[in-house]
C-alpha cells in the first residue's frame, strides 16, 4: 500500500499479522516473540519500537509495543488497523490494582475503559462516548483463562493520562463506581478500534495495588506476565 512504511512503522503491507500482542514495552515485545514464537523475522525498529512477525501453534501473529500513553498507542494502533490490515489488537500490559477484590498477580480483562483523557473529543460527539472490548475477544480470553486455570477479573478500568498524581487520593474515588484497575492507554486502542470497525482488548497484570503501597518485586514482573502473554496467544489461534 502506498501508506507504508509510516513515519513510525517500517513495514511493508503484508509483513505484519491479522492479529498483534501490543504490550507497552518494546523489550517485552522482544521477550514474547523470543519465548513463544516461531519462524520471527523483525518488521520494525523506527524509534526503537519493536515489532515482530511470526507463529504460535502455527498460526500467523505479530506483536509490537505500544509505547506508554493514549497518544503513543494512538498512533500505533490506528496505523496498525488503517495502513497494515490488522483486525484485533491485544493489549498485554500491567495494571494498578484499586478495587479491593484485586489483589497483585491477578489477571484483569478491561470490558471498559473510562478516562481522565480527552482523547475522544476529535470526535465531535454530542455527549460522551463510552470505550469497550470487542465481546468476541473477551468471551474468548476468559475461557482461555478457565482452560488454564485462572480467574481472568472482568470489568471497567480506568485509562489515565497521569502516572504522578498532584493528588494521589484521587485514584480512589474510582472505587465507588467500580472500577478494577488503572492503567493508560486502553481507552484510545478501544476508540480507535471502534471508529475503524475493528477488535480490541486488554489483558492486564495487577502488578501493583497504589492505595495500600503492595507491588510486585522486580524479578517477578515479567515471570508474572506469562499466564496473561498465553491467554493474549490464544486469540490469534481460529476460534
Amino acid at each position: 500500500m502506498e501508506s507504508t512504511p509510516t513515519p513510525h512503522n517500517g513495514a511493508h503491507y503484508g509483513d505484519i499479522a491479522k492479529t498483534v500482542l501490543m504490550p507497552g514495552d518494546p523489550l517485552r515485545a522482544k521477550y514474547i516473540a523470543d519465548h513463544y514464537l516461531e519462524d520471527v523475522r523483525t518488521f520494525n525498529e523506527v524509534r526503537n519500537m519493536l515489532g515482530f512477525t511470526g507463529t504460535y501453534q502455527g498460526q500467523p501473529v505479530s506483536v509490537m509495543g505500544g509505547g506508554m500513553g493514549m497518544p503513543s498507542i494512538g498512533i500505533y494502533s490506528h496505523e496498525l488497523y488503517e495502513f497494515y490490515g490488522v483486525e484485533s489488537i491485544i493489549r498485554v500490559g500491567s495494571a494498578g490494582g484499586i478495587d479491593p477484590s484485586i489483589k497483585v498477580r491477578d489477571v484483569v480483562a478491561g470490558m471498559g475503559a473510562c478516562t481522565d483523557s480527552n482523547y475522544a473529543a476529535q470526535y465531535n460527539l454530542p455527549g460522551s462516548y463510552a470505550p469497550i472490548a470487542s465481546y468476541e475477544l473477551l468471551e474468548r480470553a476468559v475461557a482461555a483463562g478457565h482452560a488454564q486455570g485462572v480467574d481472568v477479573k472482568v470489568g471497567n478500568i480506568l485509562s489515565s493520562d497521569h502516572f504522578y498524581l498532584d493528588d494521589p487520593s484521587s485514584t480512589a474515588t474510582w472505587q465507588k463506581m467500580g472500577v478494577l484497575a488503572v492503567e493508560m492507554e486502553a481507552a484510545a486502542l478501544y476508540m480507535n478500534a471502534a471508529r475503524l470497525g475493528k477488535k480490541a482488548l486488554c489483558l492486564l497484570t495487577v502488578s501493583d495495588l497504589p492505595l495500600t503501597g503492595e507491588s510486585l518485586p522486580a524479578d517477578e514482573r515479567q515471570t508474572s506476565f506469562t499466564q496473561m502473554m498465553e491467554i493474549a496467544l490464544s486469540l490469534a489461534l481460529p476460534a
